[in-house]
């Protein structure tokens, strides 16, 4: 039979493959392994509704065997097998996958299990071997084929003999080098390690014939061995999150973490827990050390893996776990969910519901633990997550507050560090009222408000709000433990001496001459409270804040609401008194004056100048 060439795409990949585009070449057995696991899958899957297929899932298996004479290594299945056109299509074309192309076909495509994509996986095998070939038998068909190639040559598919349904790929390892020692690959330890390194959570058995030694006969004076072979198991089988926790090492929890989720950094905490009850599961959690790069994304898929009786039902379950722990990394494993049961379902399903209210207590219960009996390793989190949290407070207009306010961390002024709300409020002096917060991006500007001094000198603490988010968290929050949130850009502080403060009759008259002078630019001009030594502040008239303001600009660049300027002067400073003294004897100066302060007053707010250039002529006039 004429050979027939593979698609550009394809040789492309096998180039990549021939040159190990994978970092370990040791990789070529495990993607083997789940392909014939793949298969396996789909065969047990038929046999739920056809019993033409005359197979338990006790008698599914994967075998491995190597001819170290011939340098020859074959994986073998009874899975699905193949027909002449899937070979052609999985084997010929890499931008096509059976596993994939399965899925698709399902008319429920999260209801089985498919560990990787008959295509890429295939193809590493090419890394180890100078020829391939591949002999299969699809279940219901008559006609066995055999696929053979030799790389990016080409590759031939013709007729052949097989007695049973499944699939075998025969590798022809390539010859030793000073480099790369191939041979490995055939050596029965070596192979027994790489399962139990990357396949001993695959559910079916792996199997291989493997040469054993004993004594002849134990009675005897001079001990004689003879070698015998026996058939073995290579993987446990048990996936870990069904094994005992004390029986799973922390080892073994960072290694599943890594080859499930694909990431190299280790978990900052695992979560093994077992339910029985109203509802029964296992599930194993993770919280991580990083955000993915699309965390914050539209793209990124939140939600664990979901399994029942150990058969994946669902890659991404996302009713599992709600939005505001949507960094949770994981499986569940129910023996009460119907194997079938489809998305539609699940979100009304009453035992996912409770499954998914436990997790959550977990979760929450982990992370409280972290904060108060390690704090460095929370604080890690935090920094990869505490953005979400706060996105969870807020949303649906506060209605998960309670589930994550006691998780939010915020830089104390005071503390100069990261400090809880119950923190906070705990390291309040008796005769403060409220939590005090300014917000805004620089930390080094909060400090520096006017309001801020005031609170400096009675010794209270205020929290720096440098996330967009935080500015709404007051409002979705309400009070915490009984006290409520204020501003420091506020115009009241709710301080009592503030409280007793009066605007002077010899005051008034400033007031309103800088209010006219500003005329639409703020909306009303007063005696400023709390502002210590500093001359001038403006403060939103209502509860949004500057910052909220800003926030609802950027996000939508039609939004015209604006929270309404109030300017406010100290009249203990010297330049509240030049003002009058201008007003009384220059009024074209005192203007200037006036339009001075409310720029410095933008400034010190954080807010765009309506014109830098007559700003700079303004001061230059006035230091004329």
């Amino acid at each position: 039979m004429a050979k027939k060439q593979f698609k550009a795409e394809s040789k492309r990949l096998l180039d990549l493959m021939i040159n190990s585009i994978y970092t370990h070449q040791e990789i070529f057995l495990r993607e083997l392994i789940s392909n014939a696991s793949d298969a396996i899958d789909k065969l047990a899957y038929l046999a739920l509704t056809d019993e033409k297929v005359g197979l338990n899932r006790s008698d599914f298996a994967i075998r491995l065997s190597s001819d170290e004479k011939m340098g020859v290594l074959t994986v073998s299945d009874n899975g699905i097998g193949m027909t002449k056109e899937e070979l052609e299509e999985n084997l010929g074309t890499i931008a096509q996958s059976g596993s994939f192309q399965f899925k698709k076909e399902m008319d429920k495509t999260d209801d089985i299990d498919v560990i990787g994509q008959f295509g890429v996986g295939f193809y590493s095998a090419f890394m180890v071997a100078e020829a391939v070939t591949v002999i299969t038998k699809k279940y219901g068909e008559e006609q066995a084929y055999m696929w053979q190639s030799s790389g990016a040559d080409g590759y031939t598919i013709t007729p052949c003999e097989k007695d049973t349904v499944g699939t075998d790929v025969i590798l022809k390892l390539k010859k030793d080098t000073e480099d790369e020692k191939y041979s490995r690959f055939l050596k029965s330890y070596e192979l027994q390690n790489l399962v139990k390194k990357y396949s001993d959570y695959i559910r079916y058995p792996i199997k291989m014939m493997l040469e054993k030694s004993r004594v002849k006969d134990p009675e005897a004076e001079k001990p004689e061995y003879e070698t015998y072979s026996e058939d073995e198991t290579l993987n446990s089988m048990v996936p870990l999150w069904q094994r005992a926790k004390k029986d799973v090492s922390q080892d073994e929890y960072e290694a599943f973490y890594r080859e499930k989720f694909f990431d190299f950094e280790k978990p900052l905490s695992v979560i093994h827990t077992a339910v029985e009850g109203a509802v029964t599961y296992k599930a194993l959690l993770f919280i991580p050390g990083k955000a993915p790069y699309d965390f914050y994304t539209k793209e990124y898929k939140k939600g664990l893996q979901l399994y029942s009786s150990g058969v994946l039902i669902m890659e991404n379950c996302e009713e599992l776990l709600p939005d505001y722990f949507r960094f949770v990394r994981g499986v569940v494993d129910s023996q009460d969910l119907s194997l079938n049961i489809s998305r539609e379902l699940l979100q009304h399903d009453r035992q996912l519901k409770l499954i998914a209210a436990n997790l959550e207590k977990k979760i929450r219960s982990e992370l409280e633990r972290m904060m108060e009996k390690d704090r460095e390793t929370y604080e890690k989190f935090y920094e990869a997550f505490g953005l979400q949290l706060k996105y969870g407070a807020v949303s649906d207009y506060g209605a998960h507050k309670d589930a994550v306010k006691d998780l939010l961390l915020f830089w104390s002024n005071k503390e100069n560090k990261l400090v809880s709300l119950k923190e906070y409020v705990e390291a309040m002096p008796e005769t403060q009222k409220f939590i005090y917060y300014a917000a805004g991006e620089n930390r080094t500007r909060l400090r520096g408000l006017p309001q801020a001094e005031t609170l400096k000198e009675k010794g209270w603490d205020f929290l720096l709000f440098t996330d967009e988010v935080d500015g709404f968290l007051p409002q979705s929050i309400g009070k915490f433990m009984e006290k409520e949130f204020r501003n420091l850009e506020q115009d009241d502080l709710g301080l009592e001496e503030d409280e007793k403060a009066e605007t002077s009759e010899l005051d008034r008259p400033v007031l309103e001459f800088v209010k006219e002078s500003l005329g639409d630019k703020v909306k009303e001009v007063r005696v400023g409270k709390s502002l210590g030594k500093h001359p001038v502040s403006l403060v939103p008239d209502a509860e949004m804040s500057f910052e909220m303001e800003k926030y609802l600009k950027r996000v939508n660049p039609d939004f015209r609401y604006e929270s309404g300027r109030v300017l406010q002067l100290n009249p203990t400073h010297p330049v509240f008194a030049s003002l009058r003294d201008a007003m009384e004897n220059d009024k074209e100066k005192a203007k200037k004056y006036a339009e001075l302060l409310y720029a410095q007053a933008l400034l010190i707010a954080d807010l765009p100048l309506d014109d830098p250039t007559a700003y700079t002529d303004l001061v230059c006039e006035l230091m004329k």
